[in-house]
């Protein structure tokens, strides 16, 4: 029995001096570019470290189909060795290693896969190396550059007649990943129609026909205790109630435009009722007043987000808020877009006052213009109320000259400046209009122009004639002096 126990005894040994490794790195959060960042590699042996390589993976070097790793640190314990009595005393301990690598001020190239390898001697044999590996992902997070919010369509025209879709657009850029982006209106988060029920003033205009009455109707249906038509508030409309006298009148006008009528003849004319208000007025009655339209002080909001990716790796996005403008209840309204995003110790917003256009400041130039000048008319502002610091959104603005075309032949002239080249002595008093107006209202302002004599001109005028004058003199003297000679130069 002592030859099988002791051959066992040995190939245990044999086998136990057989040595293990065992890699791994702790994880990390998102970074956020600019930190700095210690990647930590740690590891557990009973055998002697060969060496620690340190590797980063390249993700762009791959697609390309270039090296895809690029080797950051190396440590080599033939040139760091020191002598250890563990083999001697052949005591059997468990060794902790660990190695960083520091990475200040982290960019974008930063972001990918690190890989921390690590090679030890097999207790075994020193000629034999025990190679083990981990691998850990850096997420680099970058906050937003900017943010901004602008209105879709703009410049657009007031519309008195109908009720418009308004569109709010939120663009945040430099981003990653892509943030959060929610609409506040006066600090109150607003509660929007999911993407999914998005209605067809939002949604895409490529849809057939069938669809968009389908989904107009749906809209109709929604809205129809939410807006009152112009035809539904029109005072000249509506069916007014008539007196006795006129409603005698009326039963014998019937009985009489066909009195073989049988429905309207004999028993049955006497027993006739005065109609229902409900009579179809025909549409050739025209109001004279605008046309109004109420809508819901709490209109429905929708919502649609997208978003792209830039060749820096960065995302944009764009967050729209679409419903139908109520002018009345949102002038001076505060809006504003709130982006969240873990880069961010706190959100981000950008603010805008909706305000319609009203009190626009004009200026001349020059002040006082005279005849050949060139008058430049520009809009220097607008009276803002005190919560707005601009209008918003951008005004349209369209100049006239009130009773005749502008000087150029031209009926109106769209931009914030008017530009007369030379003008003429005939412009003087001509009064000029500019309408400055946005979804939210209208203003009409005038300015008159004045154009004085330029007394250059008229100097240069009366140089000329009298340049004129005297050429038209000079044969007359060229002949005189000819003459005089003459007489002079005669021998008798």
């Amino acid at each position: 029995m002592a030859g099988p126990l002791l051959l066992c005894f040995l190939l245990s040994g044999l086998t136990s001096t057989a040595g293990y490794l065992t890699v791994s790195i702790e994880p990390l959060p998102p970074v956020v570019i600019g930190d700095t960042v210690t990647l930590k590699c740690n590891f557990q042996t009973d055998g002697n470290l060969r060496e620690i390589v340190w590797f980063r993976v390249n993700k762009q070097q791959v697609l390309e189909g270039g090296s895809s790793k690029q080797k950051i640190f190396t440590y080599d314990a033939l040139y760091n060795a020191s002598y250890s009595h563990m083999e001697e005393n052949r005591r059997r301990e468990d060794l902790i290693y660990q190695s960083t690598v520091r990475l200040p001020e982290v960019q974008m190239q930063d972001d990918g896969l690190y890989e921390c390898h690590v090679g030890i001697y097999d207790r075994g044999s020193r000629d034999k190396v025990i190679l083990a590996s981990s691998s850990i992902t850096l997420t680099v997070i970058v906050p937003p550059k900017s943010i901004s919010v602008v209105a879709a369509n703009s410049p657009a025209p007031f519309s008195r007649y109908e009720a418009q879709n308004f569109t709010l657009v939120c663009v945040v850029t430099g981003a990653k990943p892509a943030p959060v982006v929610h609409f506040k209106r006066d600090g109150e988060l607003i509660d929007v129609v999911p993407p999914g029920q998005l209605s067809s003033s939002v949604g895409d205009r490529s849809r057939s026909p069938d669809q968009d009455r389908s989904v107009i109707s749906s809209q109709e249906k929604l809205w129809s205790s939410l807006v009152l038509t112009s035809r539904d508030l029109d005072d000249t409309k509506v069916k007014k109630s008539l007196s006795p006298l006129e409603q005698e009148a009326k039963l014998g006008r019937l009985g009489q435009d066909d009195p073989e009528d049988p429905q309207q003849g004999g028993e049955d004319g006497s027993e006739l009722k005065p109609e229902p208000t409900t009579e179809v007025i025909p549409e050739t009655v025209v109001s004279r007043e605008f046309p109004r339209w109420v809508q819901s002080n709490d209109p429905l909001y929708y919502f649609q987000h997208r978003q792209q990716a830039a060749g820096d790796g960065t995302m944009e996005v764009r967050a729209m808020l679409t419903w139908s403008l109520n002018p009345q209840l949102d002038n001076e309204a505060l809006f504003s877009c709130e982006v969240n995003h873990p880069a961010l110790s706190m959100p981000m917003q950008a603010e805008v006052t909706l305000a319609a256009p009203r009190g626009p400041k004009l200026s001349t130039s020059p002040s006082r213009a005279t005849v050949g000048d060139t008058v430049r008319m520009a809009v220097q502002g607008f009276q803002l109320g005190p919560s707005a610091t601009e209008v918003f959104p951008e005004p349209l603005f369209t100049w006239t000259r009130v009773g005749s075309p502008l000087l150029d032949g031209r009926e109106q002239h769209s931009g914030r400046e008017l530009v007369l080249e030379r003008v003429p002595a005939e412009l003087n008093g001509s009064m000029f209009c500019c309408t400055a107006q946005n979804p939210l209202g209208s203003t009409d302002t005038h300015i008159r122009l004045i154009v004085f004599d330029n007394p250059r001109r008229k100097k240069g005028k009366e140089h000329y004639t009298a340049i004129n004058r005297g050429v038209g003199l000079h044969p007359f003297t060229l002949t005189f002096i000819i003459l005089l000679l003459r007489f002079t130069c005669d021998p008798t």
